[in-house]
């Protein structure tokens, strides 16, 4: 009986990758985390950080769309298994920095910028490299849901090794600390290596079942040709422009949480420095569930009404109501209830994340990683622009207007999405 049901290799197998967006983001951040420990040891201004915080988010950016072209050119298995390997021995090799006592300051900022340089640019294709996954995997029509929660795994890596870490770096100095998380990627890597495969079909444990499960609906949706796309035709695309354009509008909210919440909760708002935290912690605990959450929902429309509104509606919704949160919570004058309206801004912010990526895999087919790599340019390349005019605008119309002010592009952000058209597929 039990050989006539599908097996759930695609579930273990992203379960793994899941792990591993969690583990990206542990690497990711932990420079964030040691940030006060490093400029002390290091001898570095808060704008000699802000140079070293911006090559880390350069690269970053820069990296997504060549990420996605290797991912769609060699297979996630093993461009996956090689990130893993380059987190671990350039965390370690961060240690070499020499400290303020042993270096001049040109060469830590030099040493220290070109390491997160290609720090950034080996974390870059982790979710490009998802869509094929995804693409490759599951079924059309249950996309969303991995999606969610692969974003689950990264708000959920932010959550809950920020305080490991911080606790680490106290007892142990942040040298150390990162000596300690480095074997992580390894243990990734060669976990990955041994269970992961590009396609169900080259899988020990795959039954038929669960092959005619995946394939069911396939051929329609994924038309496209196999062969790799020009980037020309790729940039010319109007789904593409769209999506990217959109992405980059919603994600500039991402980043004002990311990067500037903490401070503006405790210097502006007025929070205590333990309440905020309590809070940052909650706004991660939600975004992570609103990722989950946003990718059930989007399947579940895409089923019932198709992947053209199944995916706009998502994004719409959540979009909108993120930006009204935003406003509600930088502007009530109850405490309370600014925290509760924070931590829902960033719960219906995360929730759209699926829906775009499920948009990214249905535009590309084939190609879903070129196509996945473009969006995530846009979403990435907004960080670097966050930085700077954050506290421009800060210190020419205050600070609660520069964080709500990201409400404006959540909202063209959920305009945008309509312009994009998800049942329609990049041709060569």
């Amino acid at each position: 009986m039990s050989n006539n049901r599908p097996t759930f290799v695609r579930w273990r197998v992203y379960s793994i990758l899941i792990l591993a967006s969690f583990i990206s983001y542990t690497f990711r951040y932990n420079f964030s985390t040691a940030a006060p420990a490093m400029m002390t040891d290091l001898g570095l201004t808060e704008i000699q950080w802000g140079w070293t915080v911006a090559a880390f988010l350069t690269s970053y950016a820069l990296f997504q769309l060549p990420g996605g072209f290797l991912g769609d050119r060699f297979g996630p298995r093993r461009l996956v298994t090689v990130m893993a390997v380059l987190w671990a021995a350039l965390t370690a090799v961060t240690t070499l920095v020499p400290s303020a006592e042993f270096a001049s300051v040109g060469v830590i900022m030099g040493s220290l910028i070109l390491v997160r340089f290609l720090a950034g640019a080996a974390h870059a294709p982790i979710y490009p490299a998802t869509n094929p996954v995804v693409v490759n995997w599951f079924p059309v029509g249950g996309w969303a849901l991995p999606n969610g929660l692969s974003s689950t795994g990264l708000n959920l890596g932010v959550a809950a090794s920020t305080p490991l870490l911080a606790w680490s770096i106290v007892e142990f100095g942040w040298r150390m600390s990162f000596l300690f998380l480095s074997p992580l990627g390894l243990l990734l890597a060669a976990l990955w290596w041994w269970y992961s495969r590009d396609n169900p079909e080259e899988h020990w444990a795959v039954n038929a079942e669960e092959i005619k499960l995946i394939q069911a609906g396939r051929e329609e949706q994924l038309s496209a040709d196999s062969h790799s796309i020009s980037l020309l035709r790729l940039l010319k695309n109007r789904d593409v422009f769209w999506l990217t354009f959109s992405y980059f509008c919603i994600q500039y909210t991402f980043y004002v949480v990311l990067s500037w919440f903490f401070y503006f909760l405790v210097e502006i708002r007025g929070f205590s420095m333990t309440d905020a935290g309590w809070l940052t912690s909650a706004q991660w605990i939600a975004g992570a569930i609103g990722a989950a959450a946003g990718g059930w929902y989007c399947d579940k429309l895409c089923r019932r009404i198709g992947m053209r509104w199944g995916c706009r509606l998502p994004l719409v919704i959540g979009g909108v109501v993120s930006a009204l949160c935003l406003i509600g919570g930088i502007y009530h004058p109850s405490q309370s209830v600014a925290m509760f309206l924070l931590i829902a801004c960033l719960f219906f912010n995360q929730s759209v994340e699926a829906p775009y990526w499920t948009i990214s895999m249905a535009i590309g087919g084939k190609h879903s990683g070129a196509v996945g790599g473009a969006m995530n340019t846009g979403g990435n390349a907004v960080g670097i622009f966050n930085a700077v005019l954050v506290p421009w605008t800060a210190m020419t119309f205050g600070w609660s207007f520069a964080i709500s002010s990201a409400a404006i592009l959540s909202i063209v952000a959920s305009a945008m999405i309509l312009l994009v058209r998800p049942d329609h597929q990049i041709e060569q």
